[in-house]
Formats: C-alpha cells, sequence, structure tokens
C-alpha cells in the first residue's frame, strides 16, 4: 500500500511536519517526494539543498529533512555537495560503443 503524505502538507504541497518513527512508511514517502525535487546527476551546495527544503516546508528547522534524506540514502554528500544517490554528479550512462 502506498502511503500518502496528504496528512503531511499544506495546500501549497510543502511539508507541514515530520512523521514519528513509527510511522516510518509515511517518512519514506515525504523522503521520496523530496527526492524528486532534485535532479539526478546534479550536484548541490548545502545551501542550495537548504533552500530547496525550505522553500517546499514549513518546519521550523527543516535540517531534520536533510539529514533524514541523507542518512536514509536518498541524498548522498562528500562533505561538500550532495546529489541524488541514484545519480552521481558527473556520470551519465555510456553509449554503445564507449568505453567506460
Amino acid at each position: 500500500m502506498t502511503k500518502s503524505i496528504h496528512d503531511f502538507q499544506d495546500e501549497h504541497g510543502r511539508i507541514t511536519g515530520w512523521p514519528s518513527d513509527r510511522r516510518r512508511a509515511h517518512q519514506l514517502a515525504i523522503l521520496d517526494y523530496l527526492t524528486g525535487l532534485f535532479d539526478p546527476g546534479v550536484s548541490y551546495d548545502q545551501g542550495q539543498v537548504e533552500g530547496v527544503l525550505a522553500d517546499h516546508s514549513t518546519l521550523e528547522d527543516p535540517s531534520i529533512l536533510l539529514r533524514e534524506l541523507v542518512e536514509s540514502d536518498y541524498l548522498a554528500t562528500d562533505g561538500q555537495v550532495y546529489w541524488r544517490a541514484d545519480g552521481r554528479p558527473g556520470t551519465r550512462a555510456s553509449s554503445p560503443g564507449e568505453r567506460g
């Protein structure tokens, strides 16, 4: 069953609350939604990531969202930049005949 994040969004689609740990499925649905705000293969500095999360949430401290995105392997970081864990910056699929 797909969990809805509607209960955790306002009329503008911003995240308004963070579900308790016993509602992990809802947490993961929110993280999946937030991950979609970042383009695969693009690197973001911390300010850019925090800006996106602040724009899409009404949480007093949206850093919880960044921490959860990284700890749950939705975003990866090397300490300087962040990227979607499913698309490391600067990589792309090889075309047939290309050497990798």
